[in-house]
């Protein structure tokens, strides 16, 4: 196989040996030779190409006629019902599908468009892929030589697979591969420009804009309940391509962009890559000095790799190279899921072929097929973290919640609201006896209380919060435990509070953070909040009771988990909930709710599974002050919380989640 364009335009995939490889300038550059795969991996190309000149003769139940008995060749098309791509837009999971190189698949008279049907295919069918990981996939990006050589008979058959996409409504894009065209973005009309033209993509629900001479294409899609943008980039920009992308970038400000083009880098022997001579004129045209740009993605080399570069920023730049077209049936119509997990702070990359998946359905695969079902080397099946907050501050920072007035937290049944915004300046000591006022007006105000010989600064006021706390400020508290020290606040005496036994159920809510010296042998079994008088006082004698312990205490074990431990009215021992593992130097909000019968304990909104089923009615009560930041045990102080609290709001009803003070 030859390749039938300029010279100039020859690179590693063009399916011959040769002697040197050409730098993006077109010189000779024969120490890139092993970058590029050299001469090895090129006629294994060679050979993937030859491959499709003819109908595989080890697939089970196939006719050799290239059929609809044919599972190998070509089918006639049964297209997606017109408008069916709905991807929900505002999901924090969602997926962007790539699909590199399809040349062999359009090479002349050997044209076998099956395995990329069978990709198309799975991208519009959400029912097929409900319960799986790309159930809202939101756009398909193809990095370009989607022909072998560019010729109007090959985008003829090409066009019609791109035509289920089209029929249905998918937001995709599409560029130009040296395969396509030769010479730069300004060659004039091409069978790619007239295949895959201005006004076809006009029709597609993300296009945004084009090039005045078509070749290069701006899209933006709405994912995670934001807009990003793909640019899909020629093969070789001319410096009117530059200045055009470089345009649309700043003209959309805050979106993060993916660039697509076809070449970018090529890869080590290690999975790592760096970039070409043209993807370095990429990178110091386009890429460094555009912060919204975190994510590369180009096919043209093999095999797969990928890097990581700082831009002018300082900010992580993702660059990969996928393509596959050296491998079994050139490719096989192979895709890579992008699946962006925002709550995770986490993309997670998957490489597989629908197309094969569906011979093993149905029971056709041949052995070099069976091979190639699911890539799961760690170059093609991986996890990249990325805050995308952090990463998108530069540009598009998230708006911090704004502080809430206390009165729109005193929902009706509040029987406490303690709130720390209002005290001294952050980092500033709490005096003995200052007083933290109940925001309900019903006289529940706290009131700080030190342990003998604590240091003066036991005690500090802090700017810090949870994100979504409603007062914008916190205490922070240095309790140490064996022997006890630190201060705590607790309720004035004559507190209605005190009194309170919750009969009809409540909700007590509260945010707190523990620092990253926080150690459970010291500082473990504390309270963040507890309510005086022992088990045994109140007469509890149950096979759960211990007598010493408090009555109600809400707070951390050695491990940092959560314990809910309470003594109800009805029963003669405890009940307790807990939550899973927390960690260090992280804000979080936890909640109990309690209906009148049962408890369950929440962590950031979301119920947790060790809550009790045991009826639990009401909370015990020995008229002694509620305790925040101390716990008692067998009627003295036996330890105090080191760490910081947020708001804390106790309601005698049950809430729902949506109304806890981080709703």
């Amino acid at each position: 196989m030859h390749d039938t364009h300029d010279p100039a335009a020859q690179s590693a995939d063009c399916g011959c040996p040769r002697t040197a490889d050409l730098d993006g300038d077109g010189h000779a550059a024969s120490s890139r030779r092993t970058f590029l795969r050299g001469a090895g991996v090129l006629s294994a190309g060679a050979a993937a190409a030859g491959l499709l000149g003819a109908t595989p003769a080890l697939a089970a139940g196939s006719d050799g006629q290239g059929g609809k008995g044919d599972p190998y060749g070509q089918t006639t098309l049964a297209p997606a019902p017109r408008g069916t791509w709905r991807p929900d837009p505002e999901s924090p999971r969602f997926t962007v599908v790539v699909m590199p190189d399809t040349q062999y698949m359009f090479d002349e008279d050997r044209i076998h468009p099956r395995p990329m049907e069978a990709s198309f295919e799975y991208v519009l069918d959400p029912a097929g892929r409900a319960g799986g990981y790309d159930e809202n996939i939101v756009f398909l990006s193809h990095l370009g030589d989607v022909t072998n050589n560019g010729q109007a008979e090959e985008y003829a058959a090409a066009t019609k697979v791109f035509d289920l996409l089209d029929r249905a409504g998918a937001a995709y894009s599409v560029l130009a591969g040296n395969h396509d065209v030769s010479g730069d973005d300004q060659r004039g009309s091409t069978p790619y420009l007239d295949t895959f033209s201005t006004a076809r993509a006009r029709k597609t629900p993300a296009y945004h804009s084009s090039s005045p001479d078509g070749y290069n294409t701006s899209h933006i899609f709405r994912a995670g309940g934001r807009r990003w943008m793909v640019l899909a980039l020629d093969w070789r920009m001319s410096a009117a391509g530059f200045a055009w992308a470089n345009a649309v970038i700043k003209a959309n400000p805050t979106l993060p962009v993916i660039v697509t083009t076809h070449e970018i880098v090529g890869s080590y022997d290690d999975g790592t890559a760096g970039l070409s001579g043209y993807g370095q004129q990429l990178w110091d045209g386009l890429i460094k000095d555009n912060d919204q740009v975190f994510l590369t993605l180009n096919g043209h080399y093999w095999p797969p790799g990928s890097t990581v570069m700082k831009n002018s920023a300082g900010n992580d730049v993702h660059l990969h190279i996928t393509n596959y077209q050296d491998r079994y049936y050139g490719g096989a119509g192979m895709i890579r899921s992008y699946r962006f997990d925002l709550d995770r702070g986490a993309v997670d990359v998957a490489t597989f072929s629908p197309w094969i998946r569906e011979l093993a359905a149905k029971d056709e695969l041949n052995p070099l097929a069976a091979q190639e079902i699911e890539l799961t080397s760690p170059v093609d099946y991986f996890s990249m973290s990325i805050d995308f907050d952090q990463r998108f501050a530069g540009f598009a920072p998230v708006p911090q919640r704004g502080p809430r007035p206390a009165k729109q937290l005193v929902v009706p049944g509040t029987v406490a609201y303690w709130r720390f915004d209002g005290g001294g300046s952050a980092g500033s000591d709490v005096s003995t006896g200052a007083v933290v006022r109940d925001q309900t007006g019903h006289g529940n105000d706290l009131i700080v209380r030190q342990v003998a010989g604590a240091p003066a600064d036991a005690l500090k006021w802090d700017g810090a919060h949870h994100p979504d706390q409603p007062g914008h400020g916190s205490m922070v508290f240095a309790g140490e435990g064996g022997p006890v020290g630190g201060a705590y606040l607790q309720t004035v005496d004559k507190a209605p509070i005190n009194a309170e036994t919750f009969r009809n159920g409540y909700t007590f809510e509260l945010f707190f953070k523990v620092p990253d010296d926080w150690d459970g042998g010291r500082n473990g079994w504390s309270a963040m909040l507890s309510r005086g008088g022992s088990a045994g006082q109140a007469g509890k004698s149950g096979p759960t009771t211990t007598a010493e312990e408090p009555i109600l205490s809400f707070g951390l074990s050695s491990s940092i988990e959560i314990q809910w431990n309470a003594y109800p009215l009805n029963l003669v021992g405890a009940t307790t909930a807990w939550s899973h593992l927390l960690q260090k130097d992280a804000w979080w909000h936890v909640a109990v709710v309690n209906d009148g019968k049962v408890s369950k304990l929440y962590v950031n909104g979301c119920e947790e599974g060790r809550n009790p089923s045991t009826p639990a009615v009401g909370l015990t009560t020995l008229n002694q002050p509620f305790l925040i930041g101390g716990y008692d045990w067998a009627g003295a102080i036996n330890q105090v919380f080191h760490g910081s609290l947020g708001d804390i709001r106790i309601v005698n009803r049950p809430l729902p989640v949506r109304q806890f003070m981080i709703g």
